[in-house]
């Protein structure tokens, strides 16, 4: 099926030959040379000849005497009937040759794909002669079973010089009409002036002309700048006499004896153009130059009556294409619908009267029509207005500023933190454990003074095997080192290393996981291979993105980076399967391989095993990964700071470990982080493998509900080790919080904002009320149950953070919005 709207037909007159050239689509064209038939003008000049002497009074062409139509001395009534018949005969002939088979058929193919109501026929006739036939009743589809109402003929002109301005849809309140009533005598313009106002409900009406005794210098003057005034139009309508001219795009008599041509009126409609006219309807004769040159300008549709019109059809006419227009039809369906009633209803009384109505329109034009007063009030209202355009423009620009993101996301994870508080929601999930996941063995500063050592940094290996020895020995199974051990320190290397073995080649081994990470250079920096070998040891990377989440890959290509938490947690869970696989010493296998293997192959066996540990939420999203090319972070999962430190992870020092000191009985299944907690680790300031907890408020605020006295430098640092245990509870528990963008809730309180404006600024001042108090109770009421509903989202399984800020922002400026403007008003 395709969307199609338009051929394009020129016609060309060389001596005997008509050169039809149809055109459509992406520069597809077809021509056809057809003969003329010789006795078609013949036809068109009796039946012309016969018409005229039919309605030989009240032309609205040249003036003729006023009276009643004399009865003829013949029936010009049946030789008219007659005329018509024998003429539009050899014209449907014609048009129906062989010839033109290919062009017909063309436009039948199109028209039967085509999925809008209407195909439209554009009919440009280079010779005058052409010009003359009524090419609007070429029945087309009528050998292809086609309904022929639904391909339209429509005019347009040879010369199309002017720019078309379309409007359609930012018209005001109700369009604006000019009506210019020009010499009436032997004229009655009463029954026009009735249908025109009776679009009261619908257009803004202006009436001027003649008058006697008008001064013809100052009419002149007043229809120049009536037509081009500032306010401009929407429609120009005239009614009265009119010719047509060689030089001059045509005459109109505007009062006895005093005609305006368009070449004169030319610089006044252009600039109406310019001001939003968009039809010109002339309810008088012989218009077709005039219609030719008004699109020349750059007029979108003119209507126009091709031969001289009988003062009594054109009563008949106008108030007919009035009322199809009022009922919200474009132009040209109501052109057809007020020539089908001359044709079906009062064909008897005006024969041949159908035949003269055509459109004349820009190709490039959208179809004038009127719409609902409150729908385009509405509508004008859609378009943002400059201080709109500025202030959205900035919320929308500040939404995708990352640092202004992070800033307004801790910002309401510390609001999360509150609620969670004040509501007594401090548990983590619905389903909670007793203890915390992880145990975070942090070597301190009274750590170092106790065990004696002289320069902590890098850590003494053989302090590390120490506390190696007595988490084995307290049978913990998961052990993470969050220090990077790519330096030689001799003896003490051989040393750890021995404790690693020993605890990896016991009854129930236990899983090693390192830290790697790149430096500056590049360089990878890992463990030591006489320290921990890579075929029974496991090394994620230990780099972290302050506020986020580090995902785990979706794929198994050994090119995917593991992060440290993820492996500490994927180490864990391995652990549930009866038959886990297991680090051995004599393994030739790089470990996380063959734990990668053993994952993807177990996942369609336990699928329920593994759903929190490669769910969809742990993989980057295709959202995601495109929003990083944008240099955004959409739908990245965060950290929830708004869990309390206490239900994440216990800490303890690591002398109270060696002393046997407040170790909690089971390790089994505790996740053990070794990690530092002293200047010399970087904590003294922030950087490295640490971060000072004013980036993240919440934590802060945690601390200070724990311990308010404590302003130390190191509590005022959220360390590695910490940022590594929330990430591991996280996936642990599948806690992953998705952020909502805050650019994809601008956007949508931009439209209910928008919405609410419009019911404001519309319903309510409509009905003169005040906005002011209904506004203000409504956007605090939307604003309060949108931010409770927020917080408790957040909290809920769903997960999901709805950001408060910019979208409140948004949606008070448009309310504020809709208060200001109706202070202005009043």
């Amino acid at each position: 099926m395709m969307n199609f709207t338009a051929f394009y037909l020129t016609i060309q007159q060389v001596e005997k030959l008509c050169l039809f050239q149809l055109s459509w689509g992406q520069g597809q064209n077809l021509s056809v040379n057809v003969a003329y038939p010789e006795h078609l003008t013949k036809l068109y000049q009796e039946w012309q000849k016969i018409y005229l002497s039919f309605y030989n009074t009240a032309l609205r062409g040249k003036v003729a005497n006023m009276g009643s139509l004399p009865t003829p001395p013949i029936d010009w009534h049946a030789r008219l009937v007659q005329a018509e018949a024998q003429f539009l005969s050899v014209f449907h002939h014609w048009l129906r040759s062989a010839e033109l088979f290919d062009i017909r058929k063309q436009i039948a193919q199109v028209s039967k794909q085509n999925q809008t109501p209407y195909l439209d026929i554009f009919i440009a006739c280079i010779t005058p002669d052409l010009a003359k036939l009524p090419w609007e009743v070429w029945e087309i589809g009528t050998e292809f079973a086609l309904d022929s109402s639904q391909i339209r003929i429509v005019r347009t002109a040879t010369n199309r010089r002017g720019t078309v301005i379309n409007t359609q849809g930012k018209y005001p309140s109700k369009a604006r009409i000019l009506v210019i009533l020009g010499d009436d005598t032997g004229l009655n313009f009463e029954s026009e002036k009735q249908a025109i106002a009776s679009l009261k409900d619908y257009a803004d009406v202006k009436f001027i002309g003649w008058q006697p005794n008008k001064n013809i210098d100052y009419l002149k003057t007043e229809i120049v700048q009536t037509i081009s005034c500032q306010n401009g139009w929407d429609i120009l309508f005239f009614a009265g006499h009119s010719n047509e001219t060689n030089l001059t795009g045509g005459e109109l008599g505007i009062a006895p004896g005093v005609a305006l041509s368009i070449s004169q009126l030319e610089p006044a409609l252009i600039t109406a153009k310019d001001r939003g006219l968009q039809c010109a309807i002339f309810n008088s004769c012989n218009g077709l130059s005039i219609a030719d040159k008004l699109i020349d300008l750059g007029i979108s549709q003119v209507a126009v009556m091709r031969e001289p019109i009988h003062n009594q059809v054109a009563e008949v006419f106008l108030p007919r294409f009035l009322q199809a227009l009022s009922e919200y039809k474009d132009v040209h369906e109501s052109l057809i619908s007020a020539a089908q009633y001359l044709k079906v209803e009062k064909n008897f009384t005006y024969p041949s009267a159908y035949l003269i109505p055509c459109l004349f329109r820009h190709p490039g034009s959208e179809l004038f029509l009127l719409q609902p007063a409150f729908i385009n009030q509405a509508i004008q209202k859609l378009i943002p207005n400059r201080r709109e355009l500025i202030v959205v423009s900035i919320l929308l620009i500040i939404s995708l500023l990352l640092p202004v993101q992070q800033f307004l996301l801790q910002r309401r994870i510390l609001l999360q933190a509150i609620y969670r508080q004040l509501t007594g929601q401090v548990a983590a999930t619905v389903a909670t454990v007793e203890t915390p996941p992880v145990l975070l063995i942090e070597i301190d500063e009274d750590s170092i003074r106790k065990a004696k050592i002289s320069n902590p940094k890098p850590i003494d290996r053989k302090y590390l095997a120490n506390l190696i020895d007595k988490l084995t020995a307290n049978q913990a199974k998961i052990i993470g080192i969050d220090y990077l051990l790519d330096r030689h320190q001799g003896e003490s290397d051989r040393i750890l290393a021995n404790s690693i073995k020993t605890a990896v080649k016991s009854a129930k081994p236990t899983w090693f996981v390192f830290a790697g990470t790149a430096n500056q250079d590049g360089q990878w920096l890992r463990v030591l291979p006489n320290i921990a070998d890579l075929n029974w040891s496991l090394e994620g990377e230990i780099e972290i993105l302050p506020g986020y989440m580090q995902l785990i890959p979706e794929d198994n290509s050994q090119s995917s980076i593991w992060s440290f938490s993820g492996l500490l947690t994927i180490s864990h869970q391995l652990q549930q399967f009866p038959n886990a696989l297991q680090p051995k010493l004599d393994s030739q296998q790089d470990f996380s391989l063959q734990m990668r293997n053993f994952l993807y192959s177990q996942k369609e066996n336990q699928p329920n095993m593994l759903t929190s540990l490669i769910s969809k939420r742990s993989h980057s999203q295709p959202i995601t990964t495109l929003s990083y090319s944008l240099h955004q972070m959409w739908m990245h999962p965060i950290i929830d700071f708004s869990i309390s430190p206490q239900a994440i992870y216990k800490n303890i020092p690591a002398w109270q470990l060696l002393e046997d000191q407040n170790i909690p009985h089971n390790l089994q299944d505790t996740i053990v982080i070794v990690a530092a907690r002293y200047e010399e680790a970087g904590l003294s300031y922030p950087g490295e493998d640490n971060i000072s907890i004013s980036n993240f408020p919440a934590i802060k605020y945690w601390r200070d509900q724990e311990n308010p006295i404590n302003q130390s430098k190191i509590s005022q640092i959220l360390t590695g080790g910490e940022y590594h245990a929330y990430m591991v509870h996280h996936l642990l528990t599948n806690r992953l919080v998705i952020p909502i963008p805050d650019f994809w809730m601008v956007g949508i309180a931009i439209f209910i904002g928008k919405g609410l404006n419009l019911y404001l600024v519309l319903y309510l001042v409509s009905r003169n009320k005040s906005p002011q108090l209904q506004s203000l109770i409504l956007v605090t009421i939307i604003t309060g149950i949108y931010g409770l509903i927020s917080l408790q989202v957040y909290i809920s399984a769903t997960a999901i953070l709805l950001p408060c800020l910019l979208p409140s922002i948004t949606l008070w400026f448009y309310i504020l919005s809709a208060i200001s403007e109706k202070k202005n008003d009043e």
